[in-house]
């Protein structure tokens, strides 16, 4: 099979971002925040293009502070270093709202490998990159929710998990909460301590579309 570096990185090239920026240590607590877009702050967060930019911003809406993602055929995503331990902190959180899906597209292949908003963690594999593994917690426009499934560029490296899908409103914000050590023991069946990394990106190079999201702050809990 041909390689296609731009693509396998599309997913995965945020190892070069992790490998070359310094990682934040972990401290000690109940609630571990990674995303704090609430406090008016982007700090730690790095922008990855892969193709366009996708516009991200912090705004206020329905009276707290948010970051608005609008992509026009684009996709760029922005990225977290932090090395977080899963044994303390396994749970995600975070909350997401969507304006419109992405219509005719089957999100399984190459060319409708496209989200409305994705969130996904990522574990380097160091220098050796071709063992970095990542989870995409997608908001899926076609796919029935809570499929799984590789991801058709980076296949099991990069996992897909259709957390929302089309049952699911437009228009309206949903809260969510992931075992993220759990997942990664079920979808790669090794029991992951550590992860790297948390990203965002709304994209929709390939189906050449728009799309608008909203994220929430994001942070990790015990339970």
């Amino acid at each position: 099979m041909l390689f296609e570096p731009y693509k396998y990185l599309r997913i995965l090239g945020l190892w070069l971002l992790i490998v070359s920026m310094p990682t934040i240590g972990e401290k000690p607590r109940d609630k571990l925040a990674v995303g704090n877009f609430s406090s008016g702050s982007l700090n730690g967060w790095n922008t990855k293009e892969f193709k366009g930019q996708t516009q991200y911003q912090l705004i206020k809406l329905d009276g707290s502070q948010v970051l608005k993602a609008e992509s026009n055929d684009a996709a760029s995503g922005l990225f977290y270093g932090q090395r977080i331990d899963l044994q303390k902190t396994p749970v995600m959180n975070w909350r997401w709202r969507i304006e419109n899906r992405l219509a005719n597209i089957d999100e399984q292949t190459k060319s409708g490998d496209d989200f409305a908003a994705r969130v996904y963690v990522v574990v380097s594999g160091g220098l050796i990159f071709w063992n970095t593994k990542a989870i995409n917690y997608v908001w899926a426009s076609t796919s029935a929710k809570d499929k799984t499934w590789p991801n058709p560029f980076a296949g099991d490296h990069a996992l897909m998990v259709a957390v929302r899908s089309f049952t699911d409103k437009t228009g309206t914000w949903y809260t969510e909460r992931r075992n993220v050590r759990a997942d990664l023991k079920q979808l790669t069946g090794e029991d992951i301590s550590y992860i790297d990394a948390v990203a965002i990106m709304t994209d929709t190079d390939n189906s050449q579309g728009k799309a608008t999201a909203y994220y929430g702050d994001i942070y990790f809990t015990a339970e």
